[in-house]
């Protein structure tokens, strides 16, 4: 079976009866014995078991569930990958996460993250009291990004859940747990509800960056509690422009059904027509699936807008490209709307400005010496005093001035390390590009303190958004043996 996640407008707190507002408009699927409801924001997903069939309030004795994902979605048991959440026996409110290690085995059960609460109370699918079971999953623990690809994010699972008072068993595919194959599937969404005052007139986001917060430099900047924050970011990867909605609705309810789309690189010159293509999922309810559907322009350099009223994956999507059919730089945008007949149509004039960085960032390490001494790669340096270390010097360096941040760490043993250097952005460093030729640390030595292969690792990454996160970062690892 399939079904599909609603966005969560605000968190949910689990103390909230589904018949709160904040659980409005949920997705449903029906399920022997009730619903699974869902919600997800861009942290979470919220899910609740409302069991309408399990009247007797015997949590903690009795019922129990079992909640299962395959989080590589590959269909197969996938040991210490597929995990399986179930409440600790006889606390009615501690949930456990255990990991499959093949065909219905599991490691033991562990506490998680994950937020769970057992209620016995109504619901808008039964004025009586029942038991519900509700859930808040961490994206991240699931495996799920809501950074859009061409398949929509998604995520597949299996359900048990077992009532007492009249006793019930219920499992959903059958067996789910010795075989994946038939689990069933929930998509999440990916269409928060954006504050129009802050979308553009006409391409009103890119990704979830309203093009209101892209300065005339094309670089964005955004606010916590923003549902994405950057900082005098670039833009790079695959880049989503989508449309003011309400503008885009009265567009094609007044006739528009086809775009243009027009560009140039800097801030003059004339424009030229784009070309450019693209996919995106619509839900078919006749398959109640996702399928997908092919965007692009034909000889005119006419694109199709969207179909009025159906469900994409990405919602509102204008046109789509990859940063890196662009030279690095200034870009600018415009589109035009043209009727059925392919006649113009007047609408606000906007000219979309980004800054397009196609570069990781530069990091490089120049040297790691002992004293005045290069150690090489592999080699072995002998301390020789007890304050006797090490100096890393190492490069930093993000030419474009899109750095965001850098860490010079040390390694050893069983997962110990050390920061030895690092720094990020602050609106007062303007364009950062970062370092070269720095020390770490900074001044006097690193001191180890342990004999052991070590290595020093440089990170760094890039402030370029693709309009979901930042996107750009660069690694570098050097390994010495250190004897104390």
């Amino acid at each position: 079976m399939i079904t599909t996640s609603t966005w969560a407008e605000m968190p949910i707190q689990l103390t909230k009866g589904l018949g709160d507002a904040v659980w409005a408009g949920a997705g449903k699927l029906v399920i022997p014995g009730g619903f699974l409801v869902t919600k997800n924001d861009a942290q979470f997903l919220y899910a609740a078991l409302d069991m309408i069939s399990d009247t007797g309030n015997d949590s903690g004795v009795g019922d129990y569930f079992w909640f299962t994902f395959d989080r590589d979605r590959t269909g197969n048991i996938t040991p210490n990958v597929d995990v399986n959440y179930a409440q600790f026996p006889n606390t009615p409110n501690k949930i456990g996460r255990q990991f499959y290690l093949g065909t219905g085995t599991w490691t033991g059960l562990s506490t998680d993250s994950a937020q769970f609460k057992s209620a016995f109370e109504p619901s808008p699918n039964n004025p009586n009291p029942h038991r519900v079971w509700k859930f808040r999953f961490k994206l991240t623990e699931l495996n799920v990004s809501l950074v859009p690809a061409i398949l929509p994010p998604y995520t597949r699972f299996g359900l048990k859940i077992h009532s007492t008072t009249p006793t019930s068993t219920i499992d959903t595919p059958a067996n789910f747990w010795n075989n994946f194959t038939s689990l069933h599937t929930l998509y999440f969404s990916r269409k928060p509800t954006i504050n129009p005052a802050l979308m553009g007139p006409v391409m009103g986001c890119v990704g979830l960056i309203p093009t209101t917060k892209i300065n005339a430099s094309g670089r964005a900047t955004t606010e916590a509690p923003y549902m994405v924050v950057v900082s005098n970011a670039a833009f790079g990867g695959r880049l989503n422009i989508v449309g003011n909605k309400a503008k885009l609705d009265a567009l094609i309810a007044g006739g528009a059904r086809y775009i243009k789309i027009k560009h140039r690189q800097g801030t003059a010159g004339s424009f030229s027509y784009y070309r450019t293509a693209w996919y995106n999922y619509s839900w078919n309810t006749i398959l109640g699936d996702y399928e997908l559907q092919a965007f692009g322009p034909d000889a005119g350099n006419y694109y199709l807008l969207p179909l009025a009223g159906v469900d994409y994956s990405i919602h509102d999507l204008l046109f789509q490209f990859d940063s890196n059919q662009l030279t690095q730089g200034i870009h600018q945008f415009e589109v035009e709307f043209f009727n059925a007949a392919k006649a113009l149509i007047d609408t606000t004039a906007q000219t979309l400005t980004l800054s397009i960085d196609n570069t990781v960032p530069d990091v490089k390490i120049n040297s790691v010496k002992h004293g005045v001494t290069m150690v090489n790669t592999c080699a072995i340096a002998q301390m020789k005093s007890l304050t006797d270390g090490i100096v890393v010097n190492f490069n930093a360096w993000e030419p474009e001035g899109n750095l965001l941040s850098y860490n010079v760490t040390a390694n050893w043993g069983d997962g110990r390390s050390a920061l030895l250097a690092s720094d990020s952005y602050t609106p007062a460093k303007g364009n950062w590009a970062g370092i070269q030729n720095q020390n770490a640390p900074g001044s006097g030595v690193w001191v180890p303190i342990a004999t052991c292969a070590h290595s020093f690792d440089v990170v760094a990454y890039s402030r370029t958004t693709n309009g979901y996160g930042y996107v750009h970062y660069n690694s570098i690892r050097k390994y010495i043996t250190i004897i104390k």
